[in-house]
């Protein structure tokens, strides 16, 4: 079997993973113990982001033509790839919170809902609360209003009830 029939269910696998993808982020793991890859496996998996390592000329080959072929630009030494198909910033959140704890861990770069960023604009993403937060936030600001309108108005009533 020639080598390229050997590469092509890998690059298939990747572009796989491409597609439908809201984010794509580039990591160079080198330095971390088995203990913290274990625990950062651990901790994307359960937010449904499946992360791997694989060969750059693989993610090379499988991004070519997709938005994600900005990715190239990272594409030096050992990459892991950490990719998610329903939440936006999971990865760039729980990979820099990660690495706060794990200095050997570092985030070359990614590519969110189509645009690509550099380790900074990663670390500026990651920064973003998740959905369901920020859902819980609209919610939490919409209600106060409600709240205190309904407390002056019981109020009122029961001013009006004690004068009667």
């Amino acid at each position: 079997m020639a080598k390229v029939e050997l590469k092509q269910p890998v690059i298939t696998e990747i572009a796989e993973l491409f597609d439908g993808a809201q984010t794509a982020v580039v990591v160079d793991y080198r330095g971390l113990t088995v203990a913290q890859d274990t625990e950062l496996r651990k901790q994307l998996r359960e937010a449904g982001i499946v992360y791997k390592v694989y060969k750059n000329t693989m993610i090379h080959r499988a991004a070519e033509g997709t938005a994600f072929s900005a990715l190239d630009a990272v594409l030096e030494g050992p990459t892991a790839l950490a990719v998610s198909k329903t939440d936006a910033t999971a990865p760039a959140r729980i990979l820099a919170a990660f690495a706060k704890k794990a200095d050997k861990l570092e985030i070359k770069g990614g590519v969110v809902e189509g645009t690509y960023y550099d380790a900074e604009g990663m670390k500026a993403i990651s920064s973003i609360p998740s959905r369901e937060e920020l859902l819980g936030r609209l919610l939490g600001s919409m209600q106060s209003p409600i709240t205190n309108f309904a407390r002056v108005l019981n109020q009122i009533a029961e001013s009006q009830g004690a004068e009667a």
